[in-house]
This record gives structure tokens, C-alpha cells and sequence, in this order.
């Protein structure tokens, strides 16, 4: 499993379009602003249909959350990603990325979060940057 952070669109869809079996985390940290009618998310219908259809998969980072300066617009970002990737049955991860010993997160708190944010059977992965 290759765990790949957010780029442009044009990036994320070679990635996802690659046979590997990869981790795209972060899609929802774009500098881009939300549209006029949904939020500009970093996906769309067309990157989930490629995830599932190449057995790829979506990651949302703890970390990003709990460090971000515009938090509920990237949470607002984040919730529209799951219900995209719920309704095209894309798999996602809640991902611990750890720069520093005291950002450890045990499970329970990661599934916490996924419950409140509407993910179903969400994985948990960890990974050091």
C-alpha cells in the first residue's frame, strides 16, 4: 500500500488511475476556493469512480484536522469528500500522521472521529511523515 499526499487534480487522477494500490490522503487541502454551489473538495464523481474501479483508496489525516487554522472548512470539505466516497463505495482511512511522539492517537479516538463524520468501516492506517 503507497500512501500519497495531496497535489493538483491532474496528480491525483494519474495516481488514481495507476494499478497500485495507493492512499490518496489529503484531496480536501486545496488553496482553491468552494464553488458557488458545493464545496471544491479535491474530488469529485470522477476520481471516486477511479478509486473503486482501481481498488485505490481515499485518506483523511487526523493531524491536518486537529492542526488546521480553518478548521470547519475543512471539515465542511472533508464531510462532503465521505458522503462522495459512501455513495460510489470508494474505501477510506482515518490516517495518523505522526510528526512527533505526543501526536499518537490510540484507536478509539480515530473511530470516534469517523462516527462523527458519517465514515462506514472506516480503516485506520499510521504513517510517520
Amino acid at each position: 500500500m503507497i500512501i500519497i499526499s495531496n497535489g493538483s487534480y491532474n496528480f491525483n487522477r494519474n495516481n488514481l488511475e495507476s494499478k497500485k494500490n495507493i492512499i490518496l490522503v489529503n484531496v480536501e487541502k486545496n488553496k482553491s476556493k468552494d464553488f458557488m454551489k458545493y464545496r471544491n473538495s479535491g474530488l469529485n464523481q470522477v476520481l471516486c469512480r477511479i478509486a473503486k474501479k482501481n481498488n485505490n483508496a481515499i485518506g483523511i489525516s487526523f493531524n491536518e484536522i486537529l492542526n488546521s487554522e480553518n478548521r470547519q472548512e475543512l471539515l465542511g470539505r472533508i464531510m462532503f469528500n465521505i458522503k462522495l466516497c459512501n455513495k460510489y463505495n470508494v474505501k477510506m482511512y482515518i490516517c495518523n500522521s505522526i510528526k512527533k511522539k505526543e501526536e499518537i492517537r490510540n484507536d478509539i479516538d480515530l473511530k470516534a472521529l469517523a462516527s462523527v463524520l458519517g465514515l462506514q468501516n472506516a480503516g485506520i492506517k499510521r504513517f510517520l511523515y
